[in-house]
């Protein structure tokens, strides 16, 4: 999430709809979470918090020779990037969806209208992505797999599916021009911690069941823009990692010592599954969430069928 680029928004739904207007074309299949791209500013605590309490397997960044990746299975990881000297208070630097074609949807992007959509890059390991920009000025990138990794035949990752990622969102109608509208993603659930409000809105990718999560603010939401800094950003800006029982993966966490300093949980989430948080050493939160529902959610029922492992 980047803040006070709003007028990059307003810029992008402009060309957006004059684009609407043309031929819809082909779009190459959108699969699932690749993964999320966080800044850290401490690489050794970092380290111990992704390859020890998560337990993801530590690997080299084809993408980037200053990043490292913490890989849950050979298609999924978190990438960790240097902080940069400049930065704001957001420590998420972008997420990356799956796909099959890279050059085939960066062309569809460009034929409707995303002139942010950068140019095709090729990664040490054969990989193909680009990077663009959502109508909110996020860093959206779209991966095409290269050679897998060999992982570990010892390793021990807590979970090894990433089911969504989110991050604040200010507008849903102007995210949905992008997310659904173009790329083809469906709705899948929405919620709130108080009914009268809706704070949580999640679409699926169009060929798979992983989903965004805009993690709303303003909007309708409870939450407001002045109340954000670096700690609550990092709880809206996260990704999730899918289990099927959150009480053996918790006994799993305790009994290792695996737990990181700052958590909550485990609870029952307002969508009816059960969740534990962990927090990196800065602050962005990787949720434990149980595939399916164990309670009814509240404010809607979902939509699309969830992942079950």
């Amino acid at each position: 999430m980047m803040l006070g680029r709003r007028v990059l928004g307003v810029a992008w739904c402009v060309t957006l709809g004059v684009a609407c207007a043309w031929g819809q074309g082909t779009r190459p299949a959108i699969t699932g979470v690749s993964h999320m791209s966080v800044y850290v500013s401490d690489a050794a605590a970092s380290d111990h918090f992704y390859s020890v309490i998560l337990g993801a397997s530590k690997g080299v960044d084809p993408q980037d020779a200053h990043g490292v990746r913490y890989y849950f299975s050979p298609t999924q990881f978190v990438e960790v990037l240097p902080l940069p000297a400049e930065h704001g208070i957001s420590r998420m630097a972008r997420v990356s969806y799956s796909t099959v074609d890279a050059a085939g949807l960066r062309g569809y992007l460009v034929a409707h209208g995303v002139s942010s959509a950068g140019e095709v890059q090729t990664g040490s390991d054969g990989s193909h992505w680009f990077e663009t920009k959502d109508p909110e000025g996020n860093e959206v990138e779209f991966f095409q797999v290269g050679r897998l990794p060999k992982l570990p035949a010892d390793a021990k990752p807590i979970s090894t599916r990433i089911i969504h990622v989110g991050y604040a969102v200010h507008s849903k109608a102007a995210e949905d021009r992008f997310y659904k509208d173009v790329l083809g993603f469906r709705p899948y659930w929405y919620g709130a911690m108080k009914d009268d409000h809706v704070d949580w809105v999640s679409q699926q990718v169009p060929d798979g069941h992983d989903w965004i999560e805009y993690m709303l603010v303003g909007d309708g939401s409870g939450t407001t823009v002045e109340s954000l800094n670096q700690d609550h950003l990092g709880v809206l800006n996260h990704f999730s990692l899918g289990v099927v029982n959150m009480e053996k993966t918790v006994t799993t966490l305790t009994a290792e010592d695996r737990l990181s300093p700052k958590r909550s949980g485990p609870q029952l989430g307002r969508d009816g599954k059960w969740q534990e948080n962990l927090y990196d050493p800065d602050a962005t939160r990787a949720e434990i969430m149980e595939f399916q529902p164990v309670a009814k959610p509240c404010c809607s029922g979902f939509t699309a069928e969830s992942p079950v492992k």
